[in-house]
């Protein structure tokens, strides 16, 4: 076997420094400074860089869930039925095609007339019969914003058929709707009108042959079978396909003299109890009503209500009771844990049975019980949080209860008690605190746990929590389950704060309990 030569050192007298008694001498290369526990752990975390960007998204997700209610016009109880299930429409970022309200559709050639017949009704508002197709398409209140060429098709008749794909606002879609309005609101719309230069109210339709529906105020031209016609002198409806160039014949209500009529009573005698049918465009009908556009960062739910704002009312929901349940676990759990730990014998042995009992009871039964017969008492939210705090603690306790065991032997806690420390002061100031770590991460990881089940009873509709003031995000994700693939947007937005949430707390706890590991202390990377 080889034997490795070493070198020696040679020293000589000039390699060392003498000092006179009472001096100090360092190498400032190998100078230390002692670190606190806090700070310390603090530099351990921020070296997980998982960790760091979890606890950044979650911060990113709590702002929002707060700032979101105080930028945005709208309340949380705001609704508006007319506008549900809508997609996302912003007003600065439209013009570049995204987020502008539109979904992709294909259109026959009735279809296509129809909702181009919106645009072309909302800027003939004085009833003239002047506005062609390609007039209108340049309108603000043209629903289409793109159309391609069409697709020409025989039939089983064979008869040449046209289709057309596009792109349509679902706000303008909308386009006009009958509404029953008192006469004093009615003069307050004429003078909204003259006011601020928008058209409300439009001329009345005729509920005739031409008509295809008359409790759809959209239909406003005269048609045959929902195609677009011109009824010629003999009376006939001669069909007229699409073209820019084409002027669609007005169905409206006329008095004696050819004038457009706006209104028709209803009812009532006064001026306050007279009701009017009027024809008004819904969307200058609602910035009458609420003062500003409907624009919608997320879209609208199932009901009508601002996604964003609901959106922000779950998460706000969620973590207040994942936090609650998690702080409440925490307490109950480790006094239970410590003092079942630290005393062991007939004492552990009694405390584990009450939790074996409580741990072999269903969690979705329990909850099942107190939505029942709790929630009428003290509203769904607090009995959810009894539910869960009824056996939530146990894997608190079961953790604490192991740390105790753990650390209850070692040198430094024999020597506290051997020099007279309590039983109080051995639990809380020695053991306790070398068990932080896993009880900490044990917290974290109950949040994410909580916003789980919470999400499932409410899924599940177990646990009603919607509600026109708040909702959560299991709730947002049930009333979309049966029409989410019509509707994308309702499910995809909860889901992706819900998966967020699940992942960035587990690596956020994982992060937290490599920092608060007492073993882990000054151990570098």
């Amino acid at each position: 076997m080889a034997v490795k030569e070493t070198k020696s050192i040679q020293l000589s007298a000039d390699d060392f420094t003498f000092v006179h008694k009472g001096e100090r001498i360092t190498d400032k290369q190998f100078e230390d400074k002692p670190v606190s526990y806090m700070k310390d752990a603090w530099r351990r975390f921020c070296k997980n860089k998982a960790s760091v960007a979890a606890a950044v998204i979650i911060i990113c997700i709590v702002l929002y869930a707060f700032i979101t209610p105080m930028v945005s016009p709208l309340n949380s109880r705001f609704m508006d039925s007319y506008y549900s299930k809508k997609a996302p429409r912003t007003r600065y970022i439209s013009a570049l095609g995204i987020l502008d309200g539109g979904v992709g559709r294909d259109f026959s050639e009735k279809g296509l007339v129809r909702a181009v017949g919106i645009g072309v009704g909302a800027e003939d508002w004085a009833g003239t019969g002047q506005v062609t197709i390609g007039d209108a398409l340049k309108s603000k209140y043209q629903p289409m914003l793109w159309i391609s060429d069409p697709v020409e098709k025989m039939n089983a008749k064979k008869e040449v058929t046209r289709n057309y794909s596009g792109k349509i606002d679902v706000y303008l879609e909308v386009g006009f709707m009958y509404l029953s309005v008192s006469q004093k609101e009615y003069e307050k719309i004429v003078a909204y009108e003259k006011e601020s230069g928008l058209h409300i109210l439009y001329p009345l339709v005729e509920d005739n042959q031409w008509n295809a529906d008359a409790s759809d105020a959209n239909n406003w031209f005269k048609t045959k079978k929902n195609a677009p016609v011109h009824v010629n002198e003999k009376g006939k409806g001669v069909v007229q396909d699409y073209s820019e160039d084409l002027i669609l014949e007005d169905n409206y209500k006329r008095d004696a003299d050819g004038n457009p009529i706006y209104y028709e009573y209803t009812g009532g005698g006064t001026l306050e109890t007279a009701q009017f049918k009027v024809r008004a465009l819904y969307y200058n009908y609602y910035v009458y009503k609420n003062g500003f556009e409907p624009y919608y960062f997320l879209g609208t739910d199932s009901q009508g209500y601002d996604l964003a704002l609901r959106l922000a009312g779950g998460i706000k929901l969620s973590l207040l009771v994942a936090i609650c349940v998690s702080v409440i676990n925490f307490i109950i759990g480790a006094m239970y844990g410590a003092v079942e730990g630290y005393y062991g014998g007939w004492v552990d042995m009694l405390m584990e049975r009450v939790s074996d009992i409580l741990g072999g009871v269903p969690f979705i039964v329990v909850a099942t019980l107190f939505q029942i017969h709790l929630s009428n008492q003290v509203g769904p939210i607090v009995s959810l949080l009894f539910a869960f705090v009824l056996t939530g603690w146990l894997g608190t306790a079961y953790r604490v209860r192991t740390q105790f065991y753990r650390f209850k032997k070692q040198e430094y806690v024999l020597a506290a008690r051997t020099l007279g420390a309590r039983d109080r002061r051995i639990i809380w100031r020695h053991i306790f605190p070398n068990s932080l770590g896993t009880i900490i991460t044990s917290c974290a990881l109950v949040i994410p746990g909580v916003i789980s089940s919470e999400s499932m009873l409410s899924f599940l509709g177990i646990v009603k929590l919607g509600s026109a003031g708040s909702t959560s995000l299991g709730t947002l994700l049930a009333d979309s389950s049966a029409i989410w693939t019509n509707y994308p947007h309702l499910m995809i937005c909860p889901a992706i704060v819900l998966s967020l949430l699940m992942i960035c707390f587990n690596l956020f706890g994982n992060g937290l309990r490599d920092a608060f590991n007492p073993s882990l202390r000054g151990v570098e990377d």
